[in-house]
């Protein structure tokens, strides 16, 4: 949104005054590849397993680890032993797929960058993206194995171990700058990477922001985590002004707010001040959307804060939140990228998450039921 554009009831997130609102006689044509995402790729194997299982790897029924030593053959076993699903994971690529979802036709509207393994697991996630009709382009090495995150089910407990392995290879100059690959992002009108990606490809993040700001794109990004704001706190600020829209929760924003010194734990306040935080592309007003799952979603632009409710979900529909924020940011851009008001994008975003917390995994329907 313009700083110099008129207040309006429905702020618009995209460019220019002159722009009207789309309705739905003047629908924005949607291309291949205009929506961009970079980030870590994980295959989620999803398997309902038993309690020795849990017992042989030490795992508590609820909870998300990242593997150690113990945890080296879980994926092999989880596959010999269970009945297993397999879908394409990862913060960013989970976004891009929900949104494709949302979006439907044409398909490919989202790209998605990052690195794989050169095994079989790599080449499930290959397919796994093709079904899911995402234009997913990866950067195949042979050093680390794909990476993987086990979800072993045990009644409506769900204990997640992932092993980034390739994902922490992405290498800028292997795949980003060549030609063919940068012109998919160069086709994209709204360029998104969660912030689980500043461990891995700081360069990368920062060419993309740079591209979307200079030629007037949206550029969005996520906190993702306690730790992204706390630990890499240097290259999270490297990379905020360039951001036009902010994502977080409420956990991710109150370290982001102390980590920044905003004196406050009001989430209000918070989004407030990270709205106004020095911004590159001054062209547009960045706008700060943080959820706090079934309370009001708090929305910051310009000096306005707006608070959406949540669309209640029975607690007992209630299968698995893991993924619920992938869900929520995929939603929001489906939308985002067909230029709609700021209130229609929160729309979709909450009708994403509702579908997908009803469900085992990042997971969802043929066909979305979204008006």
């Amino acid at each position: 949104m313009a700083s110099d554009e008129p207040k309006a009831k429905k702020p618009k997130l995209s460019e220019g005054e002159k722009t009207k609102s789309p309705t739905k006689k003047t629908p924005v044509k949607l291309s291949p590849n205009s929506l961009f995402g970079m980030g870590n790729p994980l295959l989620d194997i999803c398997a309902i397993v038993d309690k020795d299982f849990l017992d042989k790897y030490t795992l508590k029924p609820n909870d998300q680890i990242l593997a150690e030593d113990k945890h080296k053959t879980i994926f092999e076993e989880i596959v010999k032993k269970f009945k297993v699903e397999y879908h394409a994971g990862g913060a960013t690529q989970n976004a891009m797929r929900i949104a494709q979802w949302l979006i439907q036709e044409p398909r490919k509207v989202a790209t998605f960058f990052g690195c794989i393994g050169k095994d079989k697991f790599g080449e499930i996630l290959k397919q796994k993206a093709e079904e899911a009709h995402i234009d997913a382009h990866y950067y195949e090495q042979d050093e680390e194995p794909t990476g993987m995150c086990a979800a072993c089910v045990t009644g409506v407990n769900r204990s997640l171990v992932a092993n980034l392995g390739a994902a922490n290879c992405y290498k800028k100059d292997k795949h980003l700058d060549l030609e063919e690959n940068w012109n998919r992002v160069e086709k994209a009108k709204v360029c998104y990477i969660a912030g689980f990606f500043l461990t891995v490809s700081l360069e990368s993040m920062l060419k993309v922001a740079k591209h979307a700001s200079e030629n007037n794109k949206l550029f969005c990004m996520n906190l993702s985590a306690p730790f992204i704001c706390q630990f890499f706190k240097d290259n999270l600020m490297q990379v905020v002004p360039y951001v036009d829209v902010l994502f977080g929760n409420e956990i991710e924003a109150a370290a982001f707010a102390e980590e920044q010194d905003f004196d406050t734990k009001d989430i209000k306040e918070i989004a407030k001040k990270a709205q106004a935080l020095p911004k590159v592309n001054t062209k547009r007003q960045r706008v700060v959307v943080l959820t706090q799952g079934k309370d009001a979603t708090v929305v910051a632009i310009g000096d306005k804060i707006q608070t959406f409710p949540v669309v209640p979900v029975d607690p007992k529909d209630i299968l698995d939140t893991n993924g619920a924020g992938d869900a929520f940011v995929g939603g929001f851009l489906s939308e985002l990228v067909q230029e709609k008001p700021l209130d229609q994008c929160v729309k979709a975003a909450h009708y994403a998450a509702s579908v997908v917390i009803r469900r085992t995994g990042c997971t969802v329907p043929e066909k979305p039921d979204f008006k």
